[in-house]
C-alpha cells in the first residue's frame, strides 16, 4: 500500500464514525475523492456517493459502510460515573478496562471503563461468564454528576480510544476496521477504475448505520437504484486459536479477498469475480454463504426489481473489539479485483441466472 492510500485509510480509523454519527468521516472520505469523482453527494441519510460516468449504463455500485460499533451515554449517576448502552453488537466481555473516548458537540473527553474489581466480588460473581452492561460504568474522572454534566450530555456516543498500530509487515490493528476497510476498498477501486475505460457507471458509496440494520445500503441503493451492487465488509478470520475451520470454514489474513457463494450472490456476478481473479492472478478465498449474509449485499440484493449483488469480504480477526487487524495486502487486491472487474461489465452483459 503506497503512503498517500495508507494516509487515508488512517484518517479514516483515527476519525469517529459511530452509526448515526458518520458525518466527520464523510468528510474524509469527499476531501480524498474529489480529485477523481464525476460527481460527489451525501444525501440525506448521511451516505457519501462517490461517482464515475454517471451517465454510463449499467449502473454499478460498490458499497462498504463507514459507521462503526460504539456506544452511548445512558445516564450521568450522582457520583459522576457514566452508565451507557451499546450502539451495534459488542462483546461485553471485551469492555472492562477499555480506554474510551466519549465524543460531545463541544469536543472530547477520555474515559475508562471500570467494574467491580475482582477481589471485591462473592464467589458466584467471579464465577460467571456473562458480563451484563450494568455491571459496568464508565469513569471520566469527575468529582459528582455537576461536574460530569459539565463535560458530557446524556445520548453522546462513545467510541474504544482510536488509535491505528502496525504489526509486522502486512497487518494493521484498529477499532472500526469493521468496515472502513470496506470504505477504502470501494473507493480506491473507483479511483482504479477511473484509470481505465469503462460502459458502465460507477458509483462508490460510504454507506450509514450498517451496524443497526444495513440502513444506508438501502436508502443509498433506492437512489442509485443500480443493475449491479457489490458489498465489501468484513468477515471472520479463522486463522486463529480456537476456530474450528470445518464449522467456520477457511479464511485467512494475507489470502487475498473472500469471494463469497450463495444464495445472496448473484452467480453470474460471482463467476465474473472469480474469472477475473484467475486471469488477473490476484490470490483469493471463496467462503460459503448460504443464506443472508448480514451485510449491506443483503440489503442492496432485494430493492426495488432486485440487484446483481456480490460480496467480497476481508478477513478480520478479532471483529467488534479494541483491536480489529487485517492484512493491508487484501484490502490492496480486493480493490484491484473489483476495479477489473466492473470495467469487463457492459450494456451486453446479463446477470439473468440461467
Amino acid at each position: 500500500m503506497q503512503k498517500e492510500q495508507l494516509a487515508f485509510l488512517n484518517a479514516m480509523l483515527e476519525t469517529p464514525s459511530v452509526s448515526g454519527f458518520e458525518q466527520p468521516v464523510a468528510r474524509i472520505v469527499r476531501e480524498r475523492m474529489k480529485d477523481c469523482a464525476d460527481e460527489i453527494t451525501t444525501d440525506i441519510h448521511g451516505n457519501t456517493i462517490v461517482a464515475l460516468n454517471p451517465k454510463g449504463s449499467p449502473r454499478v455500485m460498490l458499497a462498504g459502510h463507514y459507521d462503526q460499533i460504539g456506544l452511548m451515554v445512558q445516564y450521568i449517576t450522582d457520583e459522576g460515573y457514566l452508565t451507557f448502552t451499546t450502539v451495534g453488537g459488542i462483546d461485553a466481555t471485551v469492555l472492562p478496562g477499555s480506554r474510551v473516548t466519549v465524543h460531545t458537540r463541544k469536543g472530547t473527553v477520555e474515559g475508562i471503563i471500570g467494574r467491580k474489581p475482582i477481589h471485591l466480588m462473592k464467589p458466584e460473581e467471579r464465577n460467571q461468564a456473562k458480563i451484563e452492561l450494568n455491571e459496568l460504568w464508565i469513569d471520566i474522572g469527575a468529582r459528582d454528576k455537576k461536574e460530569a454534566a459539565k463535560w458530557v450530555s446524556v445520548s453522546d456516543p462513545v467510541t474504544y480510544r482510536l488509535g491505528v498500530q502496525r504489526l509486522g509487515n502486512d497487518f494493521i490493528v484498529s477499532p472500526g476496521l469493521d468496515d472502513k476497510v470496506g470504505t477504502y476498498v470501494v473507493m480506491e477501486a473507483l479511483r482504479l477504475a477511473s484509470a481505465k475505460k469503462m460502459a458502465c457507471a460507477l458509483f462508490a458509496v460510504g454507506t450509514v448505520q450498517e451496524e443497526i440494520g444495513l440502513r444506508g445500503a438501502r436508502t443509498s441503493c433506492f437512489g442509485i437504484d443500480p443493475l449491479v451492487g457489490i458489498a465489501v465488509d468484513v468477515c471472520h478470520a479463522s486463522d486463529n486459536p480456537g476456530v474450528e475451520k470445518k464449522v467456520a470454514g477457511e479464511r485467512g489474513l494475507g489470502k487475498g479477498p473472500v469471494i463469497e457463494r450463495g444464495a445472496n450472490i448473484n452467480h453470474v456476478l460471482c463467476d465474473l469475480l472469480i474469472d477475473t481473479a484467475d486471469k488477473k492472478k490476484i490470490a483469493y478465498q471463496l467462503s460459503a454463504a448460504p443464506g443472508a449474509t448480514g451485510t449491506d449485499a443483503n440489503a442492496i440484493q432485494v430493492s426495488r426489481s432486485s440487484v446483481a449483488t456480490a460480496l467480497i469480504g476481508i478477513p478480520n480477526r478479532y471483529m467488534h473489539t479494541p483491536v480489529e487487524m487485517c492484512a493491508l495486502s487484501d484490502l490492496d487486491a480486493s480493490a484491484k479485483l473489483i476495479a477489473e472487474a466492473v470495467a469487463r461489465i457492459t450494456e451486453k452483459t446479463s446477470f439473468i441466472p440461467q
